[in-house]
């Protein structure tokens, strides 16, 4: 996956749009607003297969302008503390790769909308309008989200502006709010929960260690732990050891040790530390 994006990169990587959570977030606010000065034209806005068919091919891109059904204080708080995510998940990954994941949740999504189109028309024999509902960016701006916590799970944030809390937590929150909307939605909205949130599950496997858990490496780690239970040749009990060295007559025969009498304790030392060594003093 790395070596894909990194050749898509150098192909595409000067198409990349700079900035591209504000872009977002800007036509976030233009559907904000047309919810109050005109909220008929949001009905023309909705990611709707069977209009997109019939030619509304501009609901392929308007849908991504529509607001959340919040209020105005909710709106501005999210779409602050979105605008730093984006920011700072797009100076850590770099524009490109930024851009493949935003894009990337928006066309599975679409992507989504069609394919329960298509279910719902194979099993009722007739086309099927008003899921435009089930479609919106909520679960994209998740996945923006849940991609900063697995970048910076240790990161503090403060919930409602008072409470410390780590990133990861937070992100089991989000992930346990998913998992609870999917159980409670019927299948159709669960197709469109999961590809809404795909480009996070893509990056997120992309992104493990798969080495560890490979019969090799488990088969190297399990011959080293055997090798570690095994006794060294030669090992055994000593009656002699330096404490500033460590060596013991097993080292060499003609070594000799003494116990020095200034020390306070047990401590004994070979013939080349017992006159050099610093006295040892408990108080």
């Amino acid at each position: 996956m790395r070596h894909f994006l990194d050749k898509m990169e150098r192909k595409a990587g000067r198409f990349a749009i700079p900035n591209l959570i504000f872009w977002l977030l800007a036509g976030y606010a233009v559907g904000f607003t047309l919810s109050y000065v005109a909220p008929d034209l949001l009905s023309l806005m909705t990611l709707e297969p069977y209009a997109i068919l019939h030619g509304q091919v501009w609901r392929l891109f308007t849908w991504v302008l529509m607001p959340p059904n919040t209020s105005l204080l909710f709106t501005v708080i999210m779409m602050l503390f979105y605008f730093q995510l984006g920011q700072s998940l797009e100076r850590t990954w770099g524009t490109f790769r930024f851009n493949v994941y935003i894009f990337g949740g928006i066309f599975f999504t679409v992507i989504g909308a069609f394919l329960l189109y298509g279910i719902f028309y194979a099993v009722y024999g007739v086309p099927v309008k008003g899921m435009g509902m089930f479609f919106t960016t909520n679960y994209i701006n998740m996945t923006i989200f849940l991609a900063f916590a697995v970048c910076y799970p240790e990161m503090q944030v403060y919930l409602s502006f008072i409470l410390p809390i780590k990133m990861k937590w937070l992100a089991v929150v989000y992930a346990v709010m998913i998992l609870f909307n999917m159980i409670e939605s019927g299948w159709a909205g669960r197709v469109a929960i999961l590809m809404s949130i795909l480009n996070f599950l893509v990056f997120y496997l992309s992104t493990r260690n798969y080495r560890r858990i490979s019969p090799k490496e488990i088969h190297r780690r399990q011959s080293f732990h055997r090798q570690m239970r095994q006794p060294a040749p030669g090992a055994g009990v000593t009656k002699h050891k330096c404490a500033i060295c460590g060596r013991t007559e097993k080292d060499d025969p003609m070594l000799e040790f003494r116990f020095c009498s200034k020390c306070e304790g047990n401590y004994e030392y070979c013939q080349d530390h017992l006159f050099t060594h610093q006295h040892v003093h408990r108080s």
